[in-house]
């Protein structure tokens, strides 16, 4: 019986040229395949798209008489509209004093919530204080206090802070405390071993590690803000895009409710775009 060869483990396998040739197959893209990552310009042509069929099906709808103009204005009529209220009608002070309404009231939430959000979120007994009564409140709806603000404050300005503070305030605190409670003990108790203290351990890594997301959860309220804002001007106020919502809706002018609607998207979705780019360029390190 003939024996066979053993070879030896040390000396190197002869690999066929054929294969050893060959180059690894490219893993082939599949648009529709689950998490798989769309490329920047795909992604604006995309959400591009969408604009143009929504407004081709609302042209054809309404252009086409299958909808009374009393119930819903064509796209070249709330064009019309537009035009109409910047130029008779003082458009552009309606704009200044809802963004400056938003902004008002949101700041003094940001200015109120942020600390407190901070403080809950790193030290668990003033958690267990505050978490009940901020959680409660969360879920009470911002217009649901107007009546009552319309006696504290009246109809003036400070009522309408108020709305947007209320509406802002509980949501931010609550995210921000979640977020600063999230970091990562780690980095903690390397800090105490490195000899922090507690004040070195707020300021030093439980701040700057929270700061991206605490940045993110502003953005996000900021567009919550906006809901509010429109509630606020539908009563007792004599400017506003929400004031003028409600004049166009008393004369049955759907075309300057949409016009107004859509001024108001237009006007979020840039303040969201910079929001976004600021926090990209302040805190670049945590890929926003």
């Amino acid at each position: 019986m003939e024996a066979t060869p053993v070879m030896n483990s040390s000396e190197p396998v002869a690999v066929p040229a054929r294969l050893a040739a060959a180059p690894a197959a490219p893993r082939r893209r599949r648009s529709l395949a689950p998490l798989e990552p769309v490329g920047a310009r795909a992604r604006w042509l995309l959400g591009l798209g969408f604009f143009v069929l929504f407004v081709a099906v609302w042209a054809f709808f309404t252009l086409g008489g299958f909808v009374s103009p009393t119930f819903l204005a064509s796209p070249v009529t709330m064009v019309k509209e537009g035009v109409l209220l910047f130029t008779e009608y003082n458009f552009i002070h309606d704009i200044g004093m809802t963004v400056w309404r938003v902004f008002g009231g949101f700041v003094l939430a940001t200015i109120v919530a942020v600390p407190l959000g901070i403080a809950m979120g790193t030290w668990k007994g003033v958690e267990a204080f505050f978490e009940p009564f901020v959680s409660f409140c969360r879920y009470l709806p911002a217009s649901a206090f107007i009546p009552l603000l319309i006696l504290w404050a009246g109809i003036g300005e400070a009522q309408k802070l108020l709305v947007i503070f209320i509406g802002s305030v509980f949501q931010i605190t609550l995210m921000v405390a979640v977020t600063v409670g999230g970091a990562r003990r780690d980095l903690v108790e390397a800090a105490y071993t490195l000899g922090a203290k507690s004040r070195g351990i707020v300021a030093r890594v439980l701040i700057p590690g929270a700061a991206p997301g605490i940045a993110e959860t502003l953005r996000l309220v900021l567009g919550w803000a906006w809901t509010y804002v429109i509630v606020a001007e539908l009563i007792g106020s004599s400017s506003g895009i929400g004031h003028m919502i409600t004049d166009s809706q008393a004369l049955l002018n759907t075309g300057q409710i949409i016009f107004g609607i859509i001024v108001i998207g237009v006007i979020g979705l840039v303040s969201d775009f910079a929001f976004k780019a600021l926090n990209r360029r302040m805190f670049a390190w945590a890929a926003l």
